[in-house]
């Protein structure tokens, strides 16, 4: 498939998802799309309504590009709810299927750690496993190595703030914020990435 076609794919999904409730509530949020790029990780969410949408994870510098949360004083990058960075909301109760739609790049999803609210401090050199912890998310889950076209799933089951980060891509810019509440909805985008 050609980089035109997929761009215009990605962008149809992301016009559909932005009116859908960006891809957290409403109807119509079903269905998977592919961000301009390479994308490397898919993360399917089903709400706890049983409505679908999609997530999407990929190093910065792939396309996703990088955001100054001002909620969050911080900056975010990697994942995505629509077509760039931004920090994630999801209600409790809600499952994500994670799936490394890579070709070539092993990923994990790891929790960094729980915190109260802003600022997000993102640790400089967690030690991040790449074991499987199973369970739900929670401080110190870690969703052990996804290998390409593989998927695990989690569960988000208690309400909090959670910081995230790539075990393999942490210090290449891939962390972020999860925000398990009701009525959670996904942080202001970053700008389309220079070339």
């Amino acid at each position: 498939m050609s980089k035109k076609i997929a761009f215009c794919i990605a962008l149809a999904g992301a016009l559909l998802a932005a009116c859908a409730g960006h891809g957290v509530t409403g109807a119509g949020n079903t269905g998977t799309f592919a961000l301009p790029g390479e994308p490397d990780l898919q993360v399917t969410y089903i709400l706890p309504n049983h409505k679908k949408g999609t997530v999407s994870e990929e190093l910065p510098t792939e396309g996703l590009g990088t955001v100054k949360d001002p909620h969050w004083q911080a900056t975010l990058g990697g994942y995505t709810q629509q077509q760039f960075s931004q920090a994630l909301g999801f209600p409790p109760g809600t499952k994500l299927i994670i799936k490394n739609i890579s070709t070539s790049h092993p990923h994990t999803l790891n929790v960094v750690a729980k915190i109260a609210g802003p600022p997000a401090v993102f640790p400089k050199n967690p030690k991040l496993s790449t074991t499987p912890s199973g369970g739900p998310l929670k401080n110190g889950y870690a969703s052990g190595i996804i290998s390409p076209g593989k998927s695990v799933t989690v569960n988000l089951k208690k309400p909090g703030n959670y910081l995230i980060g790539c075990a393999f891509h942490y210090s290449f810019g891939m962390q972020d914020v999860f925000v398990v509440a009701v009525g959670a909805t996904p942080g202001p985008q970053a700008t389309h990435p220079a070339q």
